[in-house]
């Protein structure tokens, strides 16, 4: 072998070499997607020889099917809490409709796996999810409200304080929380995105809801069949090796004794 070159995408380049009609000697790992990686030899009109290797470059999510663990929107059999704020219900009803269709679209009973719960203010939005995450009775949680800004420090005060309560909430119980809260910096960018020229985000946020609780419980199922199959030693061998195969301090060990007795011995 002439040369050798590493480069990105190894199919690409293969197909460049086919135009050029250049001779390919080997090929060693075909064209089946399923490699990995890809090399092969080329000759140039010299005789010259130039080995290409590669990792290929994936095309498609299709492709990736094999190593990804995805979310379904797919909400049959889950059961979902909506947590809504009452300050600027005219805001945040049009996000509960919002969530609500969403939710039904993905195959929820709209009245025996939705629950609705209203709390007076945005500030008081992560205290009542957190709550009901922890009753593990949700797949997940669906946080609405409305902060518009004023003339004080007090929005951005709230938003700090609901955006850390909610994912904090989200983090400790191991539930999907669903950010569907608007922060806006005035009344139009709110009804933009209840349901006008931005959509509505309580939609988004059901369909995120719903594509998490999915996620979660496809990453707790993965996990399970993980651990029955197993990897490396057994778990017996990790116990004894652990538990049964505690190394023993050598200030504790009775290698004196054991000297002595087989100095006796010998004598």
């Amino acid at each position: 072998m002439d040369f050798s070159l590493i480069v990105e995408d190894p199919d690409t380049v293969y197909k460049l070499v086919e135009r050029r009609d250049l001779k390919i000697m080997e090929d060693h790992s075909g064209p089946d997607p399923s490699h990995v990686g890809r090399h092969f030899v080329i000759e140039f009109h010299g005789g010259t020889r130039l080995m290409i290797v590669g990792e290929r470059v994936v095309e498609s999510v299709l492709d990736t099917d094999h190593i990804a663990i995805e979310g379904k929107l797919d909400a049959t059999g889950k059961h979902f809490a909506v947590v809504v704020s009452r300050f600027n219900s005219f805001i945040t009803e049009r996000l509960l409709a919002g969530v609500l269709d969403g939710l039904v679209r993905c195959g929820a009973r709209l009245y025996e796996d939705i629950e609705t719960i209203r709390v007076p203010g945005a500030f008081e939005i992560p205290s009542a999810a957190r709550a009901l995450a922890e009753t593990r009775k949700y797949d997940a949680i669906i946080c609405l409200g409305c902060l518009l800004r004023g003339d004080t420090a007090h929005y951005d005060v709230i938003v700090n304080e609901v955006t850390r309560g909610i994912g904090q909430s989200a983090q400790e119980t191991g539930v999907p929380h669903a950010f569907g809260v608007l922060t806006c910096e005035n009344l139009e960018q709110a009804i933009d995105r209840a349901g006008l020229k931005m959509g509505n985000k309580g939609f988004e946020a059901a369909l995120a809801a719903v594509e998490m609780a999915s996620l979660t419980s496809g990453i707790r199922r993965s996990a399970s069949s993980f651990r029955k199959v197993g990897v490396g030693r057994r778990t017996s061998d990790v116990s004894r090796s652990a538990a049964g195969e505690k190394q023993v301090p050598r200030f504790a060990r009775n290698d004196k004794a054991k000297k002595k007795a087989s100095n006796k011995r010998r004598k």
